[in-house]
């Protein structure tokens, strides 16, 4: 094994590392299917961004719990991680409107650094909480 690998597979042993990068891929996903959406089915920003959102929020699902938090897939598991990435959502518009004063980038900036370090502590302590053996 290289250095170079090594260096990679210890990185990769941060699970706060693991999320964001599998949140880019949901990411760039919900922004592909969305664009898809518009330019082939129809000019509809809101179709095109909830058919997105789906896709990207089962895909992410999919992966954070086997790859980041290591849990079974649950429908309980599923609705809590619904919850979360959808308030997400919404706390970054909200976010995003109270911010008015500064600029589009700014804006961008810390919504992206604040909100998935928020929405990994959420899920690592609430979603994918480890369930207490009875004694």
């Amino acid at each position: 094994m290289t250095k170079v690998s090594k260096i990679i597979q210890k990185i990769f042993e941060f699970k706060f590392i693991r999320y964001g990068i599998l949140g880019l891929f949901a990411t760039l996903i919900h922004l592909s299917i969305a664009s898809w959406y518009i330019y082939f089915i129809n000019n509809s920003l809101l179709q095109s961004n909830i058919i997105g959102f789906f896709i990207a929020y089962i895909f992410s699902y999919l992966m954070q719990s086997k790859y980041v938090f290591e849990h079974k897939i649950s429908i309980e598991k599923a609705i809590k991680y619904f919850i979360v990435q959808f308030s997400a959502l919404l706390l970054a518009i909200m976010t995003s409107d109270l911010f008015n004063i500064y600029d589009n980038y700014i804006k961008t900036v810390i919504i992206v650094i604040l909100l998935p370090s928020i929405t990994f502590l959420i899920h690592k302590f609430w979603t994918f909480q480890k369930e207490k053996e009875n004694l």
